[in-house]
């Protein structure tokens, strides 16, 4: 039987994930089918309780908005999803005609792995642009690339829950800040993680754009699509290192489609994703 895994956000038409999973599951010689689907907040329970008794599923991926709303969807939550409070994946595990919904965080280990591809090896000077759900993510891998405080800018300091939970289940300090000390903040800082969506950070970038001096951090816009974003071609044009939104999705995906195929994701077949969308293959 041929198994069904997708992506649900909304919107959802952009998405390079039915590329990269699909290259990978041809590589790999699984018969999954992999699609986009658009799915609202408010629609997400009607949609996951129309998969009940659907033996095909193995698996979702789950992006904006509803990687904090698919934890209340899920049977269970393991690894750092479970003190995140927020998970972008849910595995359908399967045991004697019963299936059992799990949902997992795999943007922390994009991230991580992104950055270190990019040659950082610490990063103790992190700030997180943006205080939504996939900002948690970015603080347990501040955490976990050496950091030991994050600022996480944000226009409205209310929408910083998300951040602020991961900060204290990780153990690490976080100040929350307006947005527009965010220009001036970012020049000394040695890791940059933009988690806002495409275009929001254009005023940012202006602003960036008009200082003096130059970038020598890192920047992770986690936006890519239209690409560059205008944070990146001023980040760039100031002497900084860009580090490509693709980057992360390509090594998040590599452990979804881990645990949806219960193959081994190899050299081989990370070459394969990075092909599909336009990335460099590795050099290991």
């Amino acid at each position: 039987m041929s198994r069904r895994a997708a992506v649900l956000g909304h919107p959802i038409s952009h998405s390079k994930s039915p590329a990269l999973h699909s290259a990978a599951y041809a590589k790999l010689g699984v018969d999954i089918n992999y699609s986009a689907i658009d799915v609202t907040v408010e629609g997400l329970p009607a949609f996951m309780d129309s998969l009940r008794g659907d033996q095909a599923w193995c698996g979702l991926s789950v992006t904006m908005p509803l990687k904090s709303a698919m934890v209340k969807e899920v049977d269970d939550v393991r690894g750092a999803g479970a003190h995140l409070g927020v998970i972008n994946t849910v595995v359908f595990e399967h045991d004697a005609g019963q299936v059992r919904r799990v949902g997992y965080n795999t943007d922390v280990a994009g991230i991580v792995e992104a950055v270190r591809y990019a040659g950082v090896v610490g990063a103790p000077r992190t700030a997180i642009l943006g205080g939504g759900g996939t900002s948690a993510a970015a603080v347990a891998a501040a955490k976990e690339l050496g950091a030991s405080q994050v600022d996480v800018f944000v226009r409205d300091a209310g929408r910083a829950g998300d951040a602020q939970a991961a900060a204290a289940a990780v153990g690490i300090a976080l100040a929350v800040r307006p947005l527009t000390e965010a220009a001036e903040a970012l020049a000394g800082t040695d890791l940059v993680i933009s988690t806002f969506p495409p275009r929001a950070a254009d005023s940012l970038a202006e602003k960036l754009a008009a200082l003096p001096g130059s970038a020598a951090g890192v920047l992770l816009d986690v936006a890519y699509d239209p690409w560059p974003s205008r944070l990146a071609e001023v980040w760039h044009g100031r002497g900084g290192a860009v580090v490509p939104g693709l980057e992360m999705l390509m090594y998040q995906a590599a452990e979804q489609i881990r645990r949806f195929s219960g193959c081994d994701v190899d050299a081989a077949v990370i070459d394969v994703m990075c092909d599909s969308v336009g990335l460099p293959r590795r050099v290991f």
